[in-house]
């Protein structure tokens, strides 16, 4: 952690334990293991946030720095280059750009959200 603290600080370690553990869930899922995209992995990260807290899932990430699916690619990518993640050459932080809408991930779904009417 002191090494990822040096290198990016604008999340909180935690962003970084909530990422991997997104992947290990996402692995979970399969029925072989094999290489998680970008957007896989953002859209890991939305199910295990909803499973893990609910309504508040949104808050917990902002608190943590995590506010948009390009900032998933940030921290995966920062494990990328301390060594403790492998990316395939075709990987980029751009694969994580625009996968959905925080506010649309974490609010419609819920019955008094008038944003899924």
């Amino acid at each position: 952690m002191d090494q990822i603290r040096l290198r990016e600080q604008r999340f909180d370690e935690r962003a970084y334990l909530f990422v991997l553990s997104a992947l290990e869930h996402s692995q979970t899922k399969l029925t072989e293991r094999r290489h998680i995209t970008g957007p896989e992995l953002a859209h890991a990260c939305r199910d295990l946030a909803l499973q893990r807290f609910g309504v508040m899932a949104k808050v917990v990430l902002d608190h943590w720095g995590i506010r948009s699916t390009l900032d998933i690619g940030d921290i995966v990518f920062t494990l990328v280059d301390l060594g403790l993640l492998i990316s395939q050459p075709q990987d980029s932080r751009d694969d994580f750009y625009g996968v959905f809408d925080f506010a649309d991930a974490f609010d419609r779904e819920y019955p008094w959200s008038t944003t899924h009417v």
